[in-house]
């Protein structure tokens, strides 16, 4: 795992010394701030302006082989969960 990860901790920090909050409280509100997010997400899709949307897409069971042994294995049908980031984002990342 890299060095430069942003990890939830992280994120409460920062909030903390932005807006004066402790840094359990923050850890807090992130943590509800997930859960509400998470919740909505296996409703419907999720749509952050000027960052992006999330949506749940469903992917079929199929083939899998790994690549030293060589073995095959099934890989079973699941949800998984994808994310399209805006132009606004796109562009500001881009400069």
């Amino acid at each position: 795992m890299s060095k430069n990860n942003l990890k939830k901790i992280d994120i409460a920090k920062k909030l903390s010394e932005k807006k004066g909050f402790s840094t359990l409280l923050a850890k807090e509100i992130i943590n509800d701030l997930i859960d509400i997010l998470s919740s909505h997400l296996k409703e419907k899709n999720l749509n952050f302006k000027n960052l992006g949307s999330f949506k749940i897409i469903k992917k079929k069971e199929r083939m899998g082989r790994n690549p030293i042994t060589k073995e095959t294995h099934t890989i079973s049908a699941r949800k998984s969960v994808s994310f399209t980031v805006s132009k606004k984002l796109s562009k500001l990342i881009n400069k």
